[in-house]
């Protein structure tokens, strides 16, 4: 095991929401002034866990009650059937020391079953991404991004989904999808893995904020080098789980060429974490084929002004709308060090000094040329 130790106390400026009147950050209901980094803990590639093989850690949330975290794996079916980690991540306010995997759950359909892999039935794998612990009802909500192959050979598509179950795995209910989500052989609607990659419970849990990694190809073309993007956030009754609202999310350039300069390159949001009823932390991340580092950088994101859009299908046609307010948190290029692709966010326990930690996850994409790395925080009000 890998283990890695660093400090550094990393500002934030005071009063960057004008709205506020003690001029204080949005994120300072939620206690966030300042972050200093503790450590990082990489769990060992393909580490076997109770017949499964452990990785593709996606998403990340913190049961308070039981001092547990719950961590979604984006497997497809393909090595073990689509599934949820249980683990407990023993640090404190000097060190990161370990991370404990406690339980596997396997995500179920509808009818009981265990989802299948792409080659027994590709329109019912799903591509899991976000999950967030509902503590209220003690129930999680997990996001899939669907899928969506348009060829000579096959078409396949099958929309993105947000879906409500059971600490056992069990389906109870999913969130109803508005229409301009739905996957189209034509290009319309959502891009291939492109979708719903974050979640978040505004603190009552009265609302569910779900974010779309990239563009519609109504909204755009997806971020390049030196060129922007606008992507969309929405918003869900938890109770009722309609959507009620929708906002225009800009997203940086693409921060490196790829090599060759034609290969694969994005930008898109890889994960959300709500401060409070408005405001969001929003994960950005950024690949580009031949670099090696991920460009990593978290915003707080204002939604307070932004215009609603659920009626707008085309942000790139029709403008006339005022997108979220951002403001840079975090660079983790500011650390040093190699980072990889940061896909989850979390608050943690208090630390032993009185302050919160904030937890990040990479997913390994089950790669031995990536990590499956944990970043600590502490959070300095």
């Amino acid at each position: 095991m890998k283990k890695y130790l660093l400090f550094l106390i990393l500002p934030i400026l005071a009063g960057i929401f004008s709205c506020s009147s003690t001029r204080k950050t949005g994120a300072a209901a939620r206690g966030i002034g300042q972050l200093k980094f503790i450590g990082e803990y990489i769990v060992p590639y393909n580490l076997p866990f109770n017949g499964t093989v452990t990785g593709g850690l996606s998403g990340i949330d913190y049961d308070a009650a039981t001092g547990q975290y719950y961590l979604i794996c984006d497997d497809r079916s393909a090595l073990n059937p689509a599934r949820f980690y249980t683990a407990r991540l023993y640090f404190s306010d000097k060190s990161f020391d370990s991370v404990k995997f406690t339980a596997v759950t396997t995500l179920l359909q509808p009818n009981g079953q265990p989802y299948p892999d792409t080659k027994t039935n590709p329109s019912l794998t799903p591509d899991p991404e976000a999950m967030r612990y509902n503590a209220k009802k003690q129930r999680l909500v997990w996001s899939s991004e669907g899928e969506r192959i348009v060829n000579e050979k096959d078409t396949i598509l099958t929309n993105p989904g947000i879906y409500e179950i059971s600490m056992n795995g069990q389906y109870l209910d999913s969130f109803a999808l508005p229409p301009q989500f739905r996957m189209h052989a034509t290009e319309n609607g959502p891009r291939r893995n492109g979708v719903f990659e974050g979640l978040g419970f505004t603190p009552n849990y009265k609302y569910l904020y779900v974010s779309l990694e990239e563009p519609r190809y109504e909204d755009g073309p997806r971020a390049e080098v030196g060129q922007g993007a606008y992507t969309r956030i929405l918003k869900f009754d938890n109770n009722t789980r309609q959507p009620v609202a929708q906002y225009a999310y800009k997203l940086e350039p693409v921060a490196h060429p790829a090599i060759p300069e034609n290969a694969f390159k994005v930008n898109g949001i890889s994960d959300i974490m709500v401060l409070d009823n408005d405001k969001i932390l929003t994960i950005e991340r950024s690949f580009s084929s031949g670099v090696k580092d991920c460009t990593i950088k978290v915003f707080i994101t204002d939604l307070s002004r932004a215009t609603g859009i659920s009626g707008i299908n085309s942000l790139r046609e029709d403008t006339r709308f005022k997108p979220a307010a951002k403001t840079l948190l975090l660079d983790f290029a500011s650390l040093g060090k190699y980072i990889d692709n940061i896909e989850g966010v979390t608050f943690g326990p208090v630390l032993p000094n009185g302050h919160r930690s904030l937890v990040f996850v990479a997913d390994n994409n089950f790669s031995d040329k990536e990590e499956n790395q944990f970043f600590l925080f502490e959070v300095i009000p």
